[in-house]
């Protein structure tokens, strides 16, 4: 739609042109919007301030040569400019107010179970320790493999070893940090 259709439709018919607006320009105004207000908006505030946007166009609209060709340009801007006003109302009003209602204490309660958490610290700090009993260059190729996920070339580099022999101190001190697992009780 060009700045010639748009004046056209609007003095023939101003309904349908607020229609035909916001079906052409209504995902393109919310995503502006929606871009702008995420961070401290709410649902409610991000489409009232979408309502504002259309209602701020079909009000000011001036027929201008500027906006005949770039409307698109045109609704965009006043889409930041409402959208930007919007969200620094929201962040000084956020700056004086805190309110918790039930549902949004309901949302905070985590999943997270504090008894796995520390029986998951415990089994860590456990294969910790007897990664280090093995000793290097053992334990370095172990945390290096695991749990920096290298390449047996760049553990060699890195330990002056040939990868191939990486390799096999990998596989023969896996074999023993089985076994000191599962004298500390840890298996499968």
């Amino acid at each position: 739609m060009t700045g010639n259709e748009l004046k056209e439709l609007l003095a023939a018919s101003p309904e349908e042109c607020h229609r035909r607006l916001m079906k052409e320009y209504g995902r393109y105004v919310y995503a502006i919007v929606f871009n702008k207000l995420r961070s401290c908006g709410t649902r409610e505030d991000i489409e009232e301030c979408f309502c504002d946007v259309f209602t701020d166009i079909f009000l000011r609209f001036e027929y201008n040569e500027r906006y005949v060709s770039d409307i698109r340009g045109y609704i965009g801007t006043v889409a930041k400019h409402k959208a930007i006003d919007r969200f620094r109302s929201l962040s000084a009003a956020e700056r004086y107010n805190t309110h918790a209602d039930e549902e949004e204490l309901a949302e905070l309660v985590s999943d997270i179970s504090v008894d796995e958490l520390v029986d998951g610290s415990e089994l860590r700090r456990i294969l910790l320790d007897k990664i280090k009993e093995l000793g290097e260059p053992d334990a370095t190729i172990l945390m290096q493999k695991f749990y920096y996920n290298r390449k047996s070339s760049e553990i060699a580099e890195s330990i002056s070893m040939t990868a191939s022999s990486v390799r096999s101190r990998l596989t023969r001190a896996m074999g023993k940090l089985r076994i000191k697992l599962a004298e500390a009780g840890i298996t499968r």
